[in-house]
């Protein structure tokens, strides 16, 4: 059985976000707080590497849910930006999957964090 849900504004308009302004869930933070949860620190490993689409992060991080994973990061101090890139599924269909990768200042601050720790 479906159910439909209305939901009245009682005359209000309802707000359009801007999408000009880009965003970040990151504190603005100068510094990586650093972790030592497992599935950080190989998701760490491989964006150090290269971008990895979620569901590559989910594999390797042994995580099933790695954008929560990457908000615990953004929540330490790294930005993680999400790219959306253009695909063609299996079935055809354009989508537009997201790719995480560390950008500049979050590689200076994981060897900034990793120099502290006496860890290259």
């Amino acid at each position: 059985m479906r159910f439909a849900f209305i939901v009245e504004m009682e005359g209000r308009e309802m707000k359009t976000p801007d999408t000009t302004k880009a965003v970040s869930s990151a504190p603005n933070s100068a510094k990586f707080t650093g972790t030592d949860n497992p599935r950080h620190l190989r998701a760490i490993t491989v964006l150090i590497r290269r971008p990895v689409s979620r569901q590559e992060l989910d594999s390797v991080a042994g995580a099933s849910n790695s954008p929560e994973l990457v908000a615990e990061l953004r929540r330490r101090g790294l930005d993680v930006p999400c790219d959306r890139i253009h695909f063609i599924d299996r079935d055809g269909k354009d989508c537009r999957p997201g790719v995480y990768r560390l950008s500049d200042a979050d590689r200076r601050k994981v060897h900034q964090w990793q120099a502290r720790r006496g860890h290259g």
